[in-house]
């Protein structure tokens, strides 16, 4: 009975550290984010020659300052998608909806880790010839976690950049990640030291 309350104990244990980490790792990216806005709201307006809205009533061909054709200021604020001299200008992702996107992707691969990264791990070590202790999937489970917010940030901000905030395919992204551990795993047991290679071999 001691033993499996000193078992449980230790379970609990490095799951709230685990929170922890993932509260403070949120807590940074918060931070972040917030920087990166009032940054983006402290800059000067924009003046341009030339400016076309995607709409086929307005076409403006020179202005300065701020236009409202056809619009109501409050309306402003969900046009996210506009070209310049015939280039796309993509607005940034609200922080909100950054955290929630951010919350669900990490949720996803969270689960997938905790599903598929055993047998991930056993499959690479028989295809390299490689034993290791059981130990080493803890370890590249914890480590894949700490690089998580940092590579779903990247992912998030490269899709908003190429298609617009607008368009959440978080699925994508998923892919993306899971490719990288899938790769970011057998590059480690590849590098394992030579003395634990080879001993599976008869």
């Amino acid at each position: 009975m001691n033993q499996q309350f000193h078992s449980y104990l230790q379970q609990l244990h490095a799951f709230v550290e685990a929170q922890e980490r993932r509260i403070r790792s949120l807590e940074a990216m918060v931070k972040k984010l917030q920087g990166e806005t009032a940054a983006l709201k402290s800059r000067p307006p924009m003046q341009v020659d030339r400016i076309e809205y995607k709409f086929d009533q307005l076409k403006v061909e020179s202005l300065e300052g701020t236009l409202n054709i056809g619009l109501n200021p409050s309306e402003l604020q969900n046009i996210e998608d506009f070209a310049v001299d015939n280039k796309n200008i993509k607005a940034p992702i609200s922080p909100k909806n950054h955290m929630k996107r951010t919350m669900e992707i990490e949720d996803a691969i969270y689960q997938y880790l905790e599903s598929e990264l055993p047998e991930m791990v056993s499959t690479v070590q028989q295809k390299l010839n490689v034993s290791a202790d059981d130990s080493y999937i803890a370890f590249i489970n914890e480590d894949i976690k700490k690089q998580l917010p940092n590579r779903i940030d990247f992912y998030i901000k490269q899709q908003a950049a190429s298609r617009g905030p607008q368009e959440n395919d978080n699925a994508e992204v998923i892919e993306h990640l899971k490719k990288e551990i899938q790769n970011g795993v057998y590059a480690f047991i590849s590098h394992l030291p030579e003395n634990m290679k080879g001993m599976n071999k008869e």
